[in-house]
């Protein structure tokens, strides 16, 4: 009853407790009973795991603490059956009133074990029949108890709060910060810049956003609004939010299923289950109760669920579960518990701007504390450090950051890739692990024929090619081959309908859709045909028999029989068999062979059916067709693996990140489709089902989860846990998805992936990225363009600091000694928007790197600026003062401290730091060797700019009286120039130089690095 699944630590244990699963009243009185009790301190339990941790004294023992929650739940199911025995008898004593109230509670809602149960039970239960379903005032009444069965749509991000989440980073809270310290310093002008920096930012993040968020919602679909149910003896036709428990749901082909409901009837009833479990295949529906425990939500053959679609048969369902306490509600609850994750540049540009904070203070302080020792006024030096400080913080970074984001989303717009927010496509460039969901994203979510086998002759069907020994076959041309096509026509329920183009819509099962596609690949007029053999008789298939056959009419007044179903029940029944092409008599020999042959197709989880037919003459009435008939082979279907998907397997390995299929598929389907993909580089693939999932404590989950390449018949809170249990062995992960199962997964991993035009509403409102067409091969361009994005934000981001520190080792170095300020406040803010923000955009959109794709992914932990980097930046900030610092020196020599001399320095000092953007546009590479480094016309375009912007503020005589500056002449030029020049050459030759300490360094290691 009680597991202890954990107890390493003293005084804590963590209990598996069967019994809490989904009930939130055992959850909230067992937290209430046991926390009662002296001596335990903590008690936390989730419905969702089953788990329950309690921190306990020390005259309790694990062993103790087990027997109390034992103890505690017997007491709980004590008085929930007095309750219900007691409610049961009232109800008993009225039922010859005529106001008559269903025995429904609220736990009746909560209740998991219908399938368990007789059918009469369960109508018993809810005072409901087969035959009259309930009375408009009884559905009244439950409808006032429990509410509309409606569940509330995925909270989708308002207008507001993309603009207010563009505010939310440290860099713009900096910005904001330094606008309001220069309105309160005087410098009004100094704060309109700035906060029309972080305007502009705020803008292009908006703008980017919201318009992904508007065709994102564009995609979504439009279900059912009403559904049949039997009501006062009639069938009618109600709104699903007005389904409630109770009522009698009628089934029919192509409807969605409006609430969880216990079958009642089934005729050859199947359900495409896949939006809820991850099944590809439909599930083929029956009555009876089961027996046993723990029961797979996949398993539960005589139940439907709500938002599950009718795929042929029809049938009667009891309503057990509407609104939230359905399956489809539980796992909404489980997406609102989910919770997103920080992506990693989020992250490391938020240290970076801690960074500065520390460094602007202690620069404040500083230049305050050796302007005040060396005279200067109290006034003047604190107006100087605070300006200094303000200039510490490149008004550049939010903007580059941004920007670039911003860019990358339009590019992989018009590859059919919707970005939700800014941060999601750098995140898939950081990525480590990627959980693939199997059905609707690595297959097509539709059965399709991938084998024949007829008369010992293997046929592979692809893509509208049958191919034997590796040639093409015409079936027009093997008329074995042509019959099992045509009997596959015949013998089938779905609807047909041919416009006047000649184009098909096609209307029924998946697996019956899947023979009628192989007949029109094989150029058979399937409408034709169907008139030319005119129908007959039906005979389906039922729980004991599974086979179906048609009967149909000839042109030579003879009876087509066509049969199909499963391979042995149809090889019995058979007489005859084609051999060599010719039809001779089927032995038991025979018949093994076949059964040899299905069981090879099966294990290659394919859904084997076997075909065959016989003629009879038009006088020949015996009542049953299904005898003496020919084989004519083996169909083998799947759901087929998008087109593309093992190369990008293979692609994802290359650029180091690893693969995890998760399913809801048995341990044999999953087991071959991984190996058909090539998922795991091991020889050996590792594969964990439910079962043995369900038994393992998150710790043991932890540090097995990165060890698994196949995860099987996992369920909506598996997937949950799944994903974070990567990200708690550390790893940046991507889940990909499409149905509603996958949401919880999907929102609380880094970057959550849905399928545009096959996914579900819910997978696409909680996903950071939609891939609009569906394929899975954009993602390798998104992992690409991510990578280059952070790339090349970690160049702005260095080239930023290099320039910025070069001004405060200027201002700093200027004031220590003793020879004035050679830039006042209104220069060093200019200095910063004329070289940050276009510059630094600029290397923002260099190229890709030639092997941004064989490199293995970052560390996440590693910040965007290493400690190895410091080192070169210092150099290059110290070049560039020290050369700003001579020309300054130069202007005192021939003017004294005056405002030629700081007009010098400023010019000397822009013309340096815009030339050095040249220079980081490659870490390794110097421009010397231009041929490993590919042009980048934005960076021409942005320096020849911004050197044209310098010049006017010398030209104009209004920007040169804002500024302070005074007009230079050649000589003046030619030193300014020198300045400028001299850093960019010193650089540049020093750049192999440290080479080996900046890039010498170990690889970060991810699961393939290492054996298993």
């Amino acid at each position: 009853m009680v597991k202890i699944i954990h107890n390493q630590v003293k005084g804590r244990a963590r209990y598996k407790v069967k019994e809490l699963y989904r009930s939130e009243s055992l959850k909230k009185y067992l937290e209430r009973s046991l926390s009662e009790m002296s001596g335990i301190n903590y008690v936390s339990a989730n419905p969702l795991t089953s788990n329950i941790l309690v921190i306990f004294e020390k005259e309790y023992s694990a062993d103790k603490v087990a027997l109390l929650i034992e103890q505690n739940i017997s007491q709980y199911q004590k008085l929930a059956n007095k309750s219900l025995e007691k409610y049961s008898s009232k109800t008993k004593k009225e039922l010859t009133k005529a106001t008559q109230k269903p025995i429904v509670n609220a736990q009746a809602q909560r209740i998991k074990n219908w399938h368990l149960m007789e059918t009469d039970a369960v109508l018993t239960a809810f005072n409901t029949s087969k035959q009259s379903g309930l009375s408009s005032k009884s559905a009244a009444e439950n409808l006032n108890k429990y509410g509309p069965n409606f569940l509330a749509t995925a909270k989708t991000r308002s207008d507001l709060s993309i603009l207010i989440d563009q505010f939310k980073s440290l860099p713009v809270a900096l910005l904001g910060v330094a606008a309001g310290v220069s309105v309160f310093t005087g410098g009004l002008i100094d704060a309109l810049v700035i906060l029309g920096v972080v305007g502009l930012n705020a803008a292009i993040g908006y703008r980017t956003e919201s318009q992904s968020e508007r065709i994102i919602h564009s995609l979504g679909s439009h279900q059912e609004t009403s559904t049949w149910v039997i009501r006062n003896g009639k069938q009618i036709e109600i709104p699903i939010e007005d389904v409630v428990i109770g009522d009698i749901l009628v089934l029919k082909t192509g409807g969605y299923i409006a609430a969880d409901a216990r079958l009642l009837e089934a005729e050859n009833l199947s359900v495409d289950e896949s939006a809820l479990t991850g099944e590809s295949i439909p599930v083929t529906k029956s009555t009876s109760s089961l027996t046993g425990e723990d029961i797979p939500l996949a398993d539960r053959t005589n139940m439907v669920y709500k938002g599950t679609l009718v795929t042929g048969g029809q049938g009667l369902a009891v309503v057990v579960a509407t609104a939230k306490f359905t399956e489809m509600g539980k796992i909404q609850q489980l997406v609102g518990e989910a919770t997103t994750t920080e992506t990693p540049l989020t992250r490391q540009l938020n240290q970076v701007g801690s960074q500065l904070v520390a460094i602007g203070m202690g620069i404040c302080g500083l230049v305050f504390g050796i302007g005040v020792l060396r005279g200067y006024g109290l006034l003047q030096m604190l107006q100087s450090s605070i300006s200094l400080a303000v200039a510490a913080v490149p008004e550049g970074l939010p903007t580059i950051a941004t920007t670039t984001l911003a860019l990358g989303i339009q590019d992989m717009r018009q590859r059919n890739v919707l970005v939700r927010s800014l941060s999601a496509v750098e995140a898939l460039g950081s990525v480590q692990t990627i959980c693939l969901d199997k059905t609707g994203t690595i297959t097509e979510n539709r059965m399709s024929v991938v084998e024949v086998h007829t008369d010992s002759q293997q046929i592979n069907v692809s893509e509208g090619e049958f191919i034997a020994n590796g040639e093409n076959i015409n079936p027009y041309a093997c008329d074995q081959l042509l019959k099992l096509i045509h009997v596959s026509v015949l013998c089938n329920e779905s609807e047909v309908n041919q416009d006047q183009d000649g184009e098909y819509s096609i209307k029924g099962s998946a697996t019956e859709n899947a023979l009628i596609h192989m007949a029109i690949a094989a150029g058979v007029n399937v409408t034709q045909l169907r008139q030319k053999y005119k129908l007959l008789q039906t005979n389906l298939r039922s729980e004991n028999r599974n086979i179906m056959s048609t009967v149909h009419t000839t042109e030579n007044h003879h009876n087509l029989v066509a049969v199909k179903g499963s391979p042995g029940e149809v090889a019995q029944i058979c007489k005859f068999w084609f051999k060599d092409g010719e039809i001779t008599t089927l032995t038991e020999q025979d018949r093994r062979a076949i059964e040899i042959e299905n069981d090879r197709m099966a294990g290659k989880a394919l859904r084997v059916l076997g075909i065959a037919y016989t003629i009879l003459d038009e006088n020949n009435n015996r009542q049953n067709p299904e005898q003496d008939l020919t084989w004519l082979g083996l169909v083998g279907m799947a759901d087929p693996v998008r087109k593309g998907v093992k190369e990008l397997i293979a692609q994802f390995h290359e650029a180091g990140i690893d693969t995890v299929m998760i399913t809801g598929d048995q341990s044999p389907t999953a087991y071959a489709i991984a190996k058909e993909l090539e998922l795991s580089r091991e020889s050996q693939l590792e594969i964990l089902d439910s079962t043995d999932l369900n038994n393992l404590t998150p710790e043991a989950l932890t540090a097995l989860a990165d060890k698994v390449d196949v995860f099987a018949r996992i369920s909506p809170s598996n997937k949950l846990q799944i994903v974070q249990a990567l990200q708690s062995a550390g790893q940046v992960v991507a889940m990909t998805g499409d149905g509603i199962n996958d949401a919880p997964a999907l929102k609380a991993a880094q970057v959550g992936v849905a399928m545009g035009k096959g996914g579900t509403d819910v997978a696409r409102e909680v996903a950071d990225i939609v891939l609009e067409d569906d394929r899975l091969e954009t993602m390798i361009v998104a992992v690409s363009q991510g990578r280059t994005i952070y790339n090349n934000i970690r160049k702005s981001v260095h080239f930023l600091l290099a320039t910025n520190i070069s001004e405060i080792i200027v201002m700093t170095t200027a004031t220590a000694v003793g020879i004035g300020e050679p830039l006042n406040a209104i220069q060093l803010l200019w200095l910063n928007l004329v070289t940050d923000i276009f510059p630094g955009l600029s290397l923002a959109l260099e190229a890709p790197e030639p092997d941004v794709l064989s490199q293995p992914p970052r560390n996440p932990e590693e910040p965007i600026v290493k400690h190895s980097d410091f080192g070169r930046i210092a150099f290059e900030a110290g070049s560039i003062s020290l050369s700003t610092l001579t020309a300054y020196g130069y202007g005192i020599r021939k003017y004294g401290i005056s405002p030629q001399a700081s007009t010098i320095a400023f010019m000397s000092l822009t013309s340096a730091q815009l030339l050095h953007t040249i220079s980081c546009r490659s870490e390794k590479h110097s421009i010397f060797n231009s041929e490993k480094i590919p042009n980048n016309p934005y960076l021409n375009a942005a320096i020849v700019g911004s050197f044209a912007i310098q010049l006017l503020a010398i030209a104009l005589p209004p920007l040169r009286s804002l500024l302070k500056l005074t007009p230079i002449n050649i000589v003046d030029g030619l030193v300014i120039g020198a300045s400028a020049l001299l850093p960019l050459l010193v650089n540049e030759s020093t750049k192999n130089m440290s080479l080996g300490e900046n890039h010498n360094t170990l690889p970060y290691l991810h699961k393939h690095s290492l054996p298993k």
